[in-house]
């Protein structure tokens, strides 16, 4: 998969210092799991699944989740299954022809006996289409099993199949229970750190748990609870920047009424190099706050600030406005490869002359800002993601 494959050559050289690269599914763990960007749910019961997944990828999604757990309902599994079987046999026969190569596609299941059972009904055409299984409400005591079913299914298919844990049981956020059950989870990640590419946090469960639910006007970190949450599951689970955790999803769309005022500032989209004039990034900032994705602007800006990388999303409007939030600064990535030069401690001044860049306790911080620059390229020096969201035509 190859970020931004769909913008024309000058298109994009006007936009990037440095392009993303092609990054297989079998690459390095973290990489790939930086370069799932915004991973986008379907329901498992969509009637043209297959032709969903060639227009979201035409659209610059990499990675989708085909979801049999809550986004279908109990009677629904069975025909969800089969559905599922169906559209990436479709997809093995007629892959997507995109200038970004195919997405990782994985399937969310409600129990382990679903990964056999589809794996089962996959040639070899459909099962090059599956990247792996989204494992919901994972836990110490039931993660071993999950994970030992995407063993065999890998087995069974002869090639490499991800795991993607779900952080949103009880015992993750039950103040009791929480490090304990982290601290297994965290033990059973490591082991299988051969397969487990990211581990997702289900947000919406975890807040239901509490009878909570973030309003539009919120982001999840002004829900207390779920956030000291977050917290403790980046301190145990992506502490050293072995694992990747992403962010939690963005369930919202565009409605009219607001309680409060956008706090997208104005001057970013007035100046920016690659939108034609100051009433062009007028019209476009409008129409970012009128489809609420400020909000999701704000939201991932905190995700990365507090160790998180990527986001679930359920809408294809979300998709643009979180890849362009992941593309590399100039600033960043400077900043990055003079702390990554030497590591002989010390300090040395950013290319910016606006901060001191410390070698060794900034290296875990420059390597996946380094990993991001592979996955979503570099920007050009003066461009922000505003000039992202122009050169793609997202709004």
């Amino acid at each position: 998969m190859r970020h931004f494959g769909f913008l024309a050559a000058d298109r994009a050289d006007a936009l990037f210092h440095r392009l993303p690269e092609e990054i297989l599914p079998a690459a390095d763990r973290r990489l790939v799991a930086t370069a799932l960007g915004a991973t986008l749910y379907a329901p498992g019961t969509r009637p043209t699944l297959a032709a969903d997944v060639r227009r979201q990828v035409s659209a610059g999604v990499t990675s989708m989740v085909l979801c049999l757990e809550d986004a279908i309902a109990d009677h629904e599994v069975p025909a969800a299954e089969a559905n599922i079987v169906a559209a990436l046999r479709d997809l093995g026969e007629n892959p997507p022809a995109t200038a970004g190569g195919p997405p990782l596609l994985f399937v969310r299941v409600r129990d382990t006996d679903q990964i056999s059972r589809v794996t089962a009904q996959l040639d070899a055409s459909s099962s090059a289409m599956l990247g792996g299984f989204v494992l919901p409400k994972f836990d110490p005591e039931g993660g071993v099993a999950a994970l030992a079913a995407v063993v065999r299914a890998s087995d069974r298919l002869g090639r490499l199949l991800w795991a993607m844990p779900v952080l949103e049981s009880p015992q993750v956020i039950f103040r009791e229970t929480r490090v304990q059950t982290l601290l297994g989870v965290r033990d059973l990640v490591d082991k299988h750190g051969d397969i487990v590419l990211a581990v997702r946090i289900g947000a919406t469960d975890l807040c239901g748990l509490f009878g909570l639910r973030r309003d539009r006007d919120l982001t999840i970190y002004d829900i207390a609870v779920v956030r000291d949450c977050i917290a403790d599951i980046v301190n145990v689970c992506g502490r050293g920047g072995e694992h990747v955790v992403s962010g939690p999803v963005w369930e919202y769309f565009a409605q009219p009424e607001r309680l409060f005022v956008s706090s997208l500032r104005v001057t970013p989209f007035e100046e920016a190099d690659l939108v034609d004039d100051s009433a062009d990034g007028a019209r476009m900032r409008s129409r970012l706050v009128s489809a609420d994705l400020d909000r999701l602007i704000r939201e991932v800006v905190l995700d990365k600030a507090n160790g998180l990388l990527g986001k679930t999303v359920i809408h294809p409007s979300h998709v643009p406005a979180v890849h362009a939030l992941h593309v590399a600064t100039h600033e960043e990535y400077t900043d990055a490869m003079t702390i990554l030069a030497d590591n002989v401690g010390g300090v040395r001044p950013s290319h910016y002359a606006n901060k001191m860049n410390e070698l060794r306790p900034h290296r875990t911080w420059a390597e996946g800002v380094l990993r991001r620059a592979r996955a979503f390229g570099v920007l050009r020096e003066g461009h922000t993601f505003v000039d992202v969201l122009a050169a793609t035509g997202a709004l």
